[in-house]
């Protein structure tokens, strides 16, 4: 789990991020679920939008999305859900 501290610095890290995904109509399946593991392991950090058309809540999503992925919720803020993940061989991040 993220500390305060932690999620505060990845909160900086992320605000100048654009989301790479949309969550629409389709919510969330198993392929984006794999798509978002491979990009977190590439980038560590990354922005996620819920679209309006979206059947499912944005705080649903960002549960399917932490578990299916094993990524830490770094924040939920409007429709866009900050993930984070420690990369295993691109570390780039380094947490206080």
């Amino acid at each position: 789990m993220l500390t305060g501290k932690q999620k505060r610095f990845l909160r900086s890290k992320a605000h100048h991020l654009n989301p790479i995904f949309q969550v629409g109509k389709g919510g969330v399946n198993e392929n984006m679920v794999k798509q978002i593991a491979d990009v977190l392991e590439a980038r560590e950090l990354i922005k996620v939008s819920v679209l309006q058309n979206c059947d499912e809540d944005k705080d649903t999503v960002a549960s399917e999305l932490v578990v299916g992925a094993k990524a830490e919720l770094v924040q939920i803020i409007g429709n866009t859900i900050v993930l984070y993940k420690e990369s295993v061989e691109n570390k780039q991040l380094q947490l206080p």
